[in-house]
């Protein structure tokens, strides 16, 4: 296996850091070379004391898969050759003759797709033993066609989306802040409420803060003394960050920001 190994690695250098990722989508080198040698093992023929596997085998490309071999072809049919010989001495088959690899163009193949035809050749030498009788010489094998594997689909790590930046919105009542993380707070003096203000001047439920979209609004609920922001009498009015919002003798900061 180590020779193998060797010639695999000699076929894949003919053209490593040549065409780059060009053989990702065309005929690669290497998988032609493994589906020789498929071929040649699904063709054996035994005989009485030999098995005897294919020794011509016609390559056919697309003209396109074909034209990204123009001016290697010739090292890379020696290479297939070797291969396919290294093999046959590995499963102790017997060949007619060396192996001969031939490659031609087919207009009818796609991209990434080629057929191999496989045939048992005598040689011309007259002095070779002549093969036995029951070996089928010369008769080629029905063409296999293949299509070239698709590249390995890129796995990438399914990153959880960042969660969003939520805004910190407060009440400061006294120095106290009291943060908002409800659509509605109501402000009052009474045990109810969901910020208590300990000012006699506020009512029991004296007002409302409301989250509308993205406004937030300070709403009067119907005060005794009512409801002033910066400085102004208001039942219903939109608060931004910084503005003071006035309750019986109770000032209170709104604040919306973007932690830090």
């Amino acid at each position: 296996m180590a020779v193998l190994r060797s010639i695999e690695s000699k076929i894949e250098g003919l053209f490593e850091g040549v065409f780059g990722r060009a053989f990702r989508t065309h005929v690669q080198p290497i998988e032609l070379a493994r589906k020789l040698v498929k071929e040649m093992d699904d063709h054996r023929n035994v005989s009485v004391s030999r098995v005897y596997v294919p020794n011509e085998y016609t390559v056919y490309l697309s003209p396109a898969d074909r034209a990204k071999f123009d001016g290697y072809e010739e090292a890379l049919i020696g290479e297939l050759q070797e291969y396919l010989a290294e093999h046959a001495r590995r499963e102790r088959y017997a060949l007619l003759d060396a192996p001969q690899v031939k490659v031609t163009t087919d207009d009818d193949l796609a991209v990434g797709e080629f057929g191999i035809a496989t045939r048992l050749v005598a040689p011309d030498d007259d002095a070779a033993p002549p093969p036995p009788a029951d070996i089928p010489v010369a008769e080629p094998a029905q063409t296999m066609i293949y299509r070239a594997p698709a590249p390995p689909a890129i796995e990438i790590p399914d990153t959880p989306p960042p969660e969003p930046v939520r805004e910190v919105v407060t009440l400061t009542v006294a120095g106290r802040k009291h943060e908002v993380t409800k659509p509605s707070v109501v402000i009052g003096r009474s045990r109810e409420a969901d910020i208590r203000v300990s000012d006699v001047n506020v009512s029991r439920r004296h007002a409302e803060l409301r989250q509308d979209g993205t406004t937030y609004l300070i709403v009067d609920l119907g005060s005794t003394n009512g409801v002033e922001v910066n400085g102004k009498r208001t039942d219903r009015a939109k608060v931004r960050d910084g503005d003071r919002i006035t309750i019986g003798s109770t000032e209170i900061v709104f604040g919306r920001s973007l932690p830090s």
